[in-house]
């Protein structure tokens, strides 16, 4: 059976990446989770914050001994890793020396300056590819969509004059048109695009008077909204497209490649179910694929994308509109409450 794929130019041994997430901020991690078998590994996300703490201290590549978040009070570790800037580095070369798949680097912010020159670093230290990490949720009522929209091309841009590895950018659904934000990105540049981001929500106790933010892990219930914009992207973008959100069982991998996704991504399944995890997706994969009759991914990669997107692969607003009307009316003769 044949797994392998190709992620941002890269050769993977198989489409299941590790993201960003607590498993994969230390060197230990990391090995943990090639071991089980995943084809790359995205590294817990390096915080502009941190980036600009340590620059105001001047401490930014020329103190190689602060690897703890002093320099960044108010930050907790990403992950457990207790790695500043200059720790980072130390982390992508322990990584990419020690396991033997792809190992991307991933950058956490929303503006453009200083700190993404620090790109060029995790290039140099041995990472494969970068992910930025565009988290950017935009509070003010009186900031126009355009605006929000140019600082992702602007933070793209600059990451991608200064460095020759791949950038893949991870972005949020949260736009008046995704599509047309995720073409924007690829015409300007994005090696891949990774959909979509997951925003911390807003949590109130009533009992203790307390508002907290709060980050759940997600649900196989999470994957329809990604699943349908990869289906539309498939074909109609260079980048590569990486599905993420709602990954818990083999089916859901599947699922992910049939609408066209080049990797599935997941850390939700790994910290619910344990590194290992991995191994079982994977299994179970090939064990579809085999029940199946497909030998190799790419005859399933993209195959239901047409249906999913809309006839043609082009969603025709009257389609969209006939299929909505069809789950409502199979919702209602589900749910009906007895007469």
């Amino acid at each position: 059976m044949d797994l392998t794929t190709r992620y941002l130019g890269l050769e993977l041994r198989n489409p299941l990446v590790a993201s960003a997430g607590p498993l994969s901020g230390t060197a230990q991690g990391v090995r943990r989770l090639a071991d089980a078998g995943v084809g790359a590994v995205v590294l817990a996300s390096l915080f502009e914050e941190q980036i600009r703490r340590e620059e105001e201290r001047g401490a930014i590549l020329a103190r190689p001994g602060t690897d703890d978040f002093a320099a960044a009070p108010g930050y907790p570790p990403p992950g457990g890793q207790r790695h500043g800037p200059s720790g980072y580095l130390r982390l992508i070369e322990q990584c990419a020396a020690s396991v033997g798949v792809p190992v991307i680097a991933s950058l956490n912010g929303c503006t453009t300056g200083g700190w993404t020159d620090y790109a060029a670093a995790m290039q140099q230290a041995g990472a494969a590819a970068l992910e930025l990490n565009l988290y950017f949720p935009q509070a003010d009522p009186l900031t126009a969509g355009r605006e929000v929209e140019q600082r992702h091309v602007e933070v793209l841009t600059t990451v991608k004059a200064a460095v020759d590895i791949p950038v893949a950018v991870k972005i949020a659904p949260y736009f008046s048109s995704p599509g047309e934000f995720a073409l924007r990105l690829d015409r300007v540049g994005a090696d891949g695009l990774v959909l979509f981001n997951r925003f911390m929500q807003t949590g109130i106790d009533p009992d203790t008077l307390r508002v907290d933010a709060t980050f759940e892990l997600s649900r196989p219930a999470d994957a329809a909204f990604p699943r349908a914009w990869i289906a539309r992207l498939y074909g109609r973008v260079n980048a590569s497209l990486a599905a993420t959100s709602g990954v818990d069982q083999p089916g859901d991998v599947a699922a992910y490649l049939l609408a066209g996704a080049d990797v599935v991504m997941t850390t939700s399944a790994l910290l619910r179910h344990g590194p290992e995890h991995a191994g079982t997706l994977l299994d179970g994969l090939v064990g579809w694929m085999q029940r199946k009759g497909f030998s190799h991914l790419e005859q399933v990669r993209g195959m239901l994308a047409e249906i999913v997107a809309g006839h043609g692969g082009v969603p025709d607003e009257g389609h969209q509109r006939d299929g909505y009307l069809k789950a409502l009316h199979k919702a209602t003769g589900v749910y009906r409450p007895d007469s």
